[in-house]
């Protein structure tokens, strides 16, 4: 499927410019891990609320993400092209949910979750690779965004992180 419009073009629409990270994915080194960090100051944005709150917040993120990658991606006409952040973004958010937000939690979440989405060990990888659309753009990242999850919690009761 061959390009349709440019980058430069694409980002002027609401859709694609949140899905290439509010800008963050259209730079030319490291995309998603610059695209991740929009998810940083959304994570801060959102602490106040309550963990129900958060959650509906974080799951509304991840259902629009799915169309905001598949029509980016369509857009594009390129599967999970770089560019293409949103996942990312949702992917964090989920990691820090019902984590206390400091600059260590925010760190240390950051850290953990772009490892997972770099290296991508099993399942992400296999779910990387057989899920298309928009869904599979957003899944091997939602994983990623539970593992790390899972991982913060457990730092978090053996009191390795401030709360």
């Amino acid at each position: 499927m061959p390009l349709k419009k440019s980058k430069r073009e694409l980002i002027k629409h609401p859709v694609h410019f949140f899905s290439f990270g509010f800008g963050t994915g259209l730079l030319p080194k490291a995309p998603g891990t610059f695209g991740t960090l929009p998810a940083i100051v959304l994570v801060w944005l959102f602490s106040p609320l309550d963990v129900a709150a958060y959650m509906g917040v974080v799951v509304f993120a991840t259902i629009i993400g799915i169309y905001l990658c598949g029509a980016t991606a369509k857009a594009m006409g390129e599967h999970d092209a770089p560019a293409i952040v949103w996942d990312e973004i949702a992917g964090y958010m989920i990691a820090m949910i019902a984590v206390p937000v400091s600059w260590q939690s925010l760190l240390l979440a950051f850290v953990l979750f772009r490892i997972f989405d770099i290296i991508k060990p099993w399942p992400i990888s296999w779910l990387d690779k057989k899920v298309d659309g928009g869904f599979g753009i957003m899944l091997d990242d939602i994983v990623a965004g539970f593992i790390t999850l899972v991982l913060m919690h457990i730092v978090l009761s053996l009191g390795w992180l401030p709360m």
